[in-house]
This record gives C-alpha cells, structure tokens and sequence, in this order.
C-alpha cells in the first residue's frame, strides 16, 4: 500500500475538511504490511483533526476519485446522521424524495446505484437496493470516504456509481486515537442534538485493546420553510408541514492486535426512530405518509491475520460477517391533518453479509480478491391486506492484479502502475410471496486502471470499468400501498464508466495553489425506471439508456491563515428511451452547472470565519401530474459560520464552539420538485475531545 501523505490545505466550505483522491500515488513498492480496509487499491488521505484544513489528494491505480470526510468539521452538525454530512462534500447532489428519505445521486447515477457500507458490510442491499441517509447515525465513525467513479470489483455486488465507505471497528489501534467526547447544540426553531462518546486503549509492544460505545439523541418539530415557498392555507407559514424528526441512536466498537499484527473486531450500531414525511407541494395527491417507528440493529465481526509468509510468498486474509435487521411501519392518512388513518404497512427487514478478502504478493506485483455472499429477507404486512415473504440472494467473486511499469524516478513514467480486476455476480430470488417468481441471473464486472507521476508536480490516472446491478425485491414486486403495479421480469441494469484524472501543485501569487481535475464518460444501459400507466399507478420498467460526461474540477490557494477555494461539476447528461428513441426525456435532478465557493480567515479574539457559496444550474423533473419534464430555476445559496477553539483541562483536550447561519439569503432551494430544502436557520453547537 502506497504511504499516506500530509500536506494543509483548503477547501469549499467547511464541508471539505475532506479531500479526496483524484489522482493517482503509483510510487514506492507494496509495503511490509497492507491494513485491512474496503478498498485496499485505494490510497486515501489522513486529515489533521479540528483545523478547516485538508491534505494534498493522492490518487488510486484503480482509477477511482475519493474524498473523505471530517467529523470535526464546525461546518458539520454535531452528532451528525449520515444525509447531513454527505451535504458538505463536494461533487454528489444529496436530495430528500417524496418518500422522505433522503438519497445520493451523481454523474447521472441515482440512489441504487450507489452503496453505503459499514466495515465492509453493505447497507444497500436490502429491500430497496438504497438505505435511508437522513436516519444513518455516524457519531461514532473512524472516518467516512466517497469513492465516486471507478470502484473497485472488491466491494461487492450491485455497486455502480460510488460507494460510501463508514468505518468503525477498523482502523489500527491508536493510543493517540481521542475516544472521549461530547457533543451537542440547538438552532432557532428549537430543535436539540447531543450525545457522548468514551473508549479508553491498553497497548502492549505493537498490540493493543480499544473499546468505545456512545450514544445520541435528535429531535425536532419542523425544519423552517424559505420564505418564497407558501403552502396550504392553514398551515404553519414558517414552519414545513409533517417534517418531525425523533431519533437516538447508541454504537458499541471494540479492536484487538496481536503484537504479531493478527486482529480482531466487532462494531455495531442501532437506532429508533420517528419521522415526518412532508408532502409535496406541487402535486394534486401529495403523499400523506408518517413513520411512527423505525428501528434498525447492524452488527459486524471482523478477523484478519497479519501481512506475512505463506506457502506461496507473503499476503494476509480477512473475514467478516455482517447482520442488518430492522423494521418500520408507515401509517397513511386521509388528509393534510394526519389524524385518520386509512392504511398501514409493516415491514421486517433483515440482511446477512458474508465477506472474505485477500492479499498476495505476486513478483513485484499484488493479487487481491474478495468474495461477498449476501441474503436479504423482507416480510411485508398490509392493513388491509394480507403478509407476504420475499428473498433474494446475491453474490460476488472479485479479484484485481496491481503491478508496476515503471519504478519511483525512472523517467517520464516514473512510478507507474497498473490494475486490472474482473468479478463474477449472481442474483435470485427464491422466494417471492404470492408473485411470480424469475430465474437466477448471472453477469460479469471488469476494470483496468492506471497511475503515473509526471515530473515532480503532476499526477495523472485513467481508469475504466463495467459493473452491473440487479433489480431489488422491491423494484420488482411491491406495490407500494397501491402505486405501483410489480414488474418481475426487470433484467440487471448495466454502466460502463471511463475516467481520466490530474493534479497539479504551483506557487504564484505569493500562494500554493492546487487545481485538481477528472474527466468521465459513462454510459448507463437497461435503466430501470418508473413509467405511468394511464390510471393513476406506476410500473417499473427497463426503459433507458444514459449517457453522462463531465468534468470536475477542484481548486484552492492559501496565504498563511486565508484560504480562497472553490469546485465546479459541468456535466453532459442524455437520456434515451428505447421503446421510443425519437423521444429525448430530460434526466431529472442532473443540473449542468453546479460552482461552489469559499473565503476563510482569523478574526479578532481567536475567532476563524468562513463563507461558503454554491451555485446550481437549471434541472428538470417528471412532474406526475402533468407527465411531462418541468423545469427547477436555478438557485443559489450561501452559508456562514463562526468558530473557535479552546484549549481544556481534564479527560478532553480541545472545546470547539461555533454559530453557523445556513441559507443566509432564506433562498428557495429544492431538492426535489415540491420538496424545497430548509429555510434561513441559526445553529448554536459545541464539541470536547
């Protein structure tokens, strides 16, 4: 694995105390000892923890373009859940659907495409091939990375787009690691936030111990309406409607290392929760939908042996196995005032992830592989109506060969490399209720890649790939309290993606100023997607090819404590239907444009400010009313935020404190047609470690 790299620097708005990898290392030789973690091609980036700072990017022979997030940030709300971090990182459009779940999308992918993974293990590939962002507590998070782009043939199945990676167990024990913390704050609508966190570590020569469990709790009444959105006569015009939030959420990590560099780990987290689903504001027939309680448990136990000799040379194993379980209940209602109930739907979800990775020395080269092995059941009850039992299966075998070139200062390629990976999915589903039931299906994955430093300053990577996704149980059989009309005969859907990627590092101006860039094509073939029937109700249907190109673009430039920095996303997106090719629909939510900013600098008093601006370019959405493409104006939106940092005796160290004024302007900014994203908020927060 090639060494991490520090070097300070900026980005946009506070949410870039990540950055990621766009570039690719490609020198130096495999080291003594690979640590366990997802991607194990990639090679990301170690953040310093309080500063509104970030290090140089490093790329990935694979190809893939990474960033990783954190926590510490002032931007980010204390006791973060998983949708409000990810709305600070660069490039991904976070949205909150009329479902009320909040989801990913980017480079014209969308939700199911992407996957959200703990330890290793999936959160995506349950029921609905998605997970629910806005409910995903991370306080208890190691780090969260995004690999966007090329992923890796090692994460499993069904992964297209880009994988949230979450890690809690893994990772090295560190006795410098701060367990200890406190965090919590309030904004101006009366909405609280807190939660603790305490682990201590016992190290012995190279080994160790460390164990850590917390908790937190959320609640809110409403999130503030921008004040050009009006709703329905009567109701609260400053507060949206049904959009309540109740959640507390508790995790438990322990790690052991043997002085030999054998471990072994366990993490688990779960929440309870209620929630709001606020309707859409455009629509004659808005959902009336409340979720009285959800809960979720996920468990993961991992093991791995240490970087040493085998029969055949050097290389380690892992193993992990992974359990999500979970059930909701969705309550119906007659009208806006949610008070009488017509129909209720209960769901009982669990998933059981078996993972087993490798690492090998092969020559000068390295021979990795992993092997998923996934089994979803979903029990689904209707009020009135009757139970039904779905199953699905799926599995994966991967394996990626990385070698070098050319080695470290030989020439114009120096430190060359190169990856090559190809997998084997499967997908069935061998109980399907009272529906029809479908045939196991097979399908491949393949992706080359590769990494060069150009000169001392420059880095360049390519990478290309094809994965593929078979549909969920639910985009084949639900109904969805009667919206939907079941299709099991939807085929997998397919992408095939190629990325080129540069950074560069130049002194002008008196400053260093990085400018980072990636260029991608992508094609998306056999996508699954929702068509009307004529009377009221949807099917989902293999309809669409997509094709996507773009470039993105990350730049920023400092002068001691000031820091200027900003990204752009243009982007190309088509959409065929291949029913009817003449027609051209609109892609919907894949703006063309999207340009952020920042400025931020010491204030009098030890105080640091920072100003954040983001700009997003006209979009277009399927209004269902009107079947028809309707066009959002473009928007934009600017934050602030205030901090500083005191130094603290006892068991923590540092007290950070910060007053944050999100959509200063009190501007209208829709995430989805309808579903206009919160008004002008103040946010009081505070966090000791």
């Amino acid at each position: 694995m090639t060494p991490r790299l520090e070097r300070g620097m900026g980005w946009r708005r506070a949410k870039w105390l990540l950055i990621g990898v766009l570039c690719a290392p490609g020198a130096g030789e495999v080291a003594a000892q690979v640590p366990d973690s997802v991607a194990r091609d990639t090679t990301v980036v170690r953040l310093r923890e309080l500063r509104i700072e970030a290090t140089r990017p490093i790329a990935s022979v694979s190809g893939a373009s990474a960033v990783r997030l954190s926590l510490q940030s002032p931007r980010v709300a204390a006791v973060p859940l998983l949708g409000e971090a990810l709305r600070e990182v660069p490039f991904v459009h976070v949205r909150e659907n009329s479902r009320g779940e909040t989801q990913l999308t980017l480079r014209g992918t969308e939700s199911r495409q992407l996957a959200v993974l703990v330890d290793g293990v999936p959160l995506t590939l349950g029921w609905d091939a998605r997970t629910d962002l806005s409910l995903i507590p991370i306080e208890a998070a190691r780090e969260v990375e995004l690999f966007r782009g090329i992923s890796s043939v090692l994460h499993g199945p069904n992964v297209l787009g880009g994988v949230v990676s979450i890690q809690l167990g893994h990772g090295s024990v560190d006795p410098e690691l701060r367990l200890n913390g406190v965090q919590g704050g309030v904004d101006a609508t009366g909405a609280a936030f807190g939660g603790v966190r305490l682990g201590r570590t016992w190290s012995s020569g190279e080994g160790g111990l460390s164990v850590q469990a917390g908790g937190a709790y959320r609640s809110r009444d409403g999130v503030p309406l921008p004040g050009g959105v009006d709703q329905l006569a009567g109701m609260d015009p400053d507060r949206r409607l049904n959009s309540d939030l109740d959640h507390a959420s508790g995790f438990f990590t322990g790690r052991y290392e043997s002085e030999a560099g054998a471990w072994v780990s366990m993490s688990a987290f779960g929440y309870r929760a209620e929630k709001g689903v606020p309707p859409e504001l455009h629509v004659r027939d808005p959902r009336r939908w409340r979720i009285p309680e959800t809960r979720r448990l996920v468990g993961t136990v991992s093991a791995g042996t240490a970087w040493g000799r085998t029969p055949l040379g050097t290389g380690d194993f892992e193993v992990s196995i992974g359990v999500d379980a979970g059930d909701a209940q969705i309550d119906e209602f007659a009208t806006l005032d949610y008070e009488d109930v017509v129909e209720q739907e209960f769901a009982d979800d669990r998933t059981l992830t078996l993972r087993a990775l490798s690492d090998h020395e092969v020559g000068e080269g390295v021979l990795r592989s992993a092997l998923t092995w996934a089994e979803t059941r979903h029990v689904e009850r209707i009020v009135p109506g009757g139970k039904s039992t779905y199953r699905q299966r799926l599995m994966s075998l991967g394996g990626e060969f990385e070698f070098p070139l050319a080695r470290p200062g030989a020439g114009f390629w120096s430190g060359a490399r190169i990856s090559l990976g190809a997998s084997f999915d499967r997908g069935s589903t061998p109980e399907t209720g009272d529906r029809e039931p479908r045939e196991a299906l097979d399908d491949w994955g393949a992706r080359i890649g590769g990494s060069a430093q150009l000169g001392d300053r420059i880095r360049l990577h390519m990478g290309a790939s094809r994965r593929v996704r078979f549909p969920s149980l639910r985009e084949l059989y639900s109904g969805a309290l009667g919206r939907f009309v079941p299709n099991p005969r939807l085929a997998p859907e397919a992408l095939r993606a190629v990325e080129t990627g540069v950074t560069g590092t130049i002194d002008a101006l008196g400053a260093e100023i990085e400018v980072q860039g990636v260029l991608f094509i992508q094609s998306f073939s056999n996508a699954i997607v929702r068509t009307g029937l004529g009377d009221g109700r949807f099917r989902r249907e293999n309809r669409r090819r997509i094709d996507a190109a773009g470039l993105e673009l990350l730049g920023d430039a400092r002068w001691g404590e000031f820091s200027v920095g900003g990204d752009l996303t243009w982007q190309d997106v088509s959409v065929t239907d291949e029913r009817f090719p003449a027609l051209r629909p609109r892609a919907e939510y894949q703006p063309e444009l999207t340009v952020g900013g920042h400025i931020g600098g010491p204030l009098p008093g030890g105080l640091r400010a920072r100003a954040a601006v983001e700009a997003v370019a006209r979009q277009f959405c399927v209004h269902p009313d009107l079947e028809t493409d309707v066009s959002l104006d473009p928007t934009t939106r600017l934050d602030l935020v205030v901090s500083r940092e005191f130094t603290v005796g006892g068991p923590f160290r540092t007290l950070q404190t910060s007053l944050s004024l999100d959509n200063l302007a009190d501007a209208t900014v829709f995430d989805q047609c309808g579903l206009p994203q919160p008004g002008r908020l103040l946010r009081l927060q505070f966090r000791l470690f």
